[in-house]
């Protein structure tokens, strides 16, 4: 008889952020009639070595304008949520059990004074930039792209100079890479449980950091192959430390990669496309034209975005909603007798917690969420802290919000309306929400996030510097300065 197993997206909501789109698949297995084969796949070829060929040739200055630009972009948000993170226990922790054993002091740690190798430096910074789960993001896979990369170029950039064209040209190869490959495999590989942002990351990092060490054609091949070995993140991490230690695992292990291919240690030449390689053994679905197809001409380093608000992007349209009507009325949280939300499942199903009580549960509230909107009038780190957990306005508040699955709201969209105890009704809906492709964060907004983060952690003169250096990169000698300048006295 037949059996079915159904796969869900995501399982529980206290643990898990953002999922872009629900998926559900029947596999059907029978134990009295044979199932008939299906036909061969055509063998694929060459897809490592194509990639590896781009890597080696593309030049800074084929990269088109808007994507440089938002290179930039991606590296000062990067600079700023490392910074922000610093100083969690988490990164405590990291420093404290990895000092004994680093080596020389080649890289700054982002926000502090320590000084370790350049893999541990790039792996503790990677974990200071996911720990706020307010990083970069690109939605059609949700990979937090620069984690993996910058952490891993700018750490190398302190031991060994680059100016700050190539240091750029690296790392928008490195987004394109981790994007284009994650693209291949999205969402099934995410679906059955990988973080896509460590297995698809450690090759972001092994082509960035391979294309500063001039790696020939074959040596970029086997770096690519020798990352394809490390995939690093399960979902059943979410919620914990080990979520962060994913994007900053890959970091080191890209480095790893380029480090071993440079002195010719080999891999296969067919790492991500052959039958026992990494597409067909971590996916059901494989589409490596995603990796191949248009290089150096569509560019998926282009459609890379940033959170306005500390928390997964389910809950950014509510969030952007109840701020836009509480400042367009004046409102007050003890005005409002109800909210009313129609959203997305994604949306109960990832942030269904009503009634958190630290900082971290609260980035899973749709309620708090929303409260914490109307009375704070922002969604920042703070406003997802213990404190505003446990602020008696807010708690109260979130109990007036009513959230309801409704046919035909995308993951996008909210449609929410604000009832007031003097019986006014206020509407917004919300196609798209700021920080999305469609209504990028502008440059000034970056910044604000940038000098909020950074806020507590280093001075606001520094502050204003690192911003300075991050949109001024292309000009750099030394993309090194970056690192060197974020770090604490």
């Amino acid at each position: 008889m037949p059996f079915t197993t159904r796969r869900t997206l995501l399982r529980t909501a206290a643990a898990l952020p953002l999922a872009a789109s629900m998926t559900d698949r029947v596999f059907a297995q029978s134990a009295d009639k044979a199932v008939p084969a299906a036909a061969p796949k055509a063998p694929v070829k060459d897809v490592t070595r194509t990639l590896a060929h781009y890597l080696v040739t593309a030049k800074y200055d084929d990269l088109p304008e808007n994507v440089r630009k938002e290179g930039v972009r991606t590296l000062l948000n990067w600079v700023g949520v490392a910074i922000g993170g610093s100083h969690h226990q988490t990164v405590d922790i990291a420093v404290s059990a990895l000092q004994p054993f680093s080596g020389p002091p080649q890289a700054s740690l982002f926000g502090r004074k320590e000084r370790f190798d350049i893999m541990n430096a790039a792996f503790i910074n990677g974990v200071s930039s996911h720990i706020f789960d307010y990083d970069d993001t690109h939605l059609k896979t949700i990979i937090h792209p620069a984690g993996p990369v910058a952490s891993a170029i700018l750490a190398y950039s302190e031991m060994q100079p680059v100016s700050g064209k190539d240091f750029l040209n690296a790392l928008v190869l490195g987004v394109e890479t981790e994007c284009r490959i994650g693209n291949a495999v999205y969402p099934n590989h995410y679906d059955v449980g990988w973080h896509i942002t460590g297995t698809a990351g450690v090759f972001g990092s092994a082509a960035a950091i391979g294309k500063l060490m001039n790696l020939n054609e074959q040596q970029m091949v086997w770096a690519i192959g020798l990352a394809a070995s490390q995939p690093v993140g399960l979902r059943e991490s979410f919620g914990s430390m080990n979520k962060s230690f994913n994007p900053g695992r890959a970091a080191a292990n890209g480095i790893f990669a380029a480090v071993l291919a440079a002195k010719n240690y080999t891999s296969s030449d067919q790492m991500l496309e052959a039958k026992r390689g990494w597409a067909n053994t971590i996916s059901t679905k494989q589409d490596y034209n995603e990796i191949t197809g248009d290089l150096g001409k569509r560019y998926e380093a282009a459609l890379n975005t940033y959170k306005p608000f500390a928390c997964g992007i389910v809950m950014h349209p509510a969030i952007d909603a109840a701020i836009q009507l509480r400042n367009e009325n004046k409102l007050t949280a003890d005005q409002i007798d109800h909210v009313d939300l129609k959203v997305h499942p994604l949306v109960l199903e990832l942030t269904g917690k009503t009634a958190p009580h630290d900082g971290l549960e609260s980035k899973f509230s749709i309620y708090h969420a929303v409260a914490v909107a109307i009375v704070e009038g922002a969604g920042g780190e703070k406003q997802f802290s213990d404190r505003a957990a446990t602020d008696p306005t807010i708690v109260a508040l979130r109990g007036k919000v009513k959230p309801v699955v409704t046919p035909g709201i995308t993951p996008a969209q909210v449609d929410m309306t604000i009832v007031t105890k003097d019986g006014r009704t206020l509407h917004k809906y919300i196609q798209h929400a700021i920080g999305s492709v469609e209504v990028p964060m502008t440059d000034k907004q970056l910044e604000t996030k940038f000098a909020d983060l950074a806020e507590g952690v280093i001075p606001a003169d520094q502050a204003r510097k690192v911003m300075d250096l991050c949109w001024k990169v292309e000009t750099l000698e030394n993309a090194g300065d970056i690192a060197r300048t974020a770090a604490t006295a």
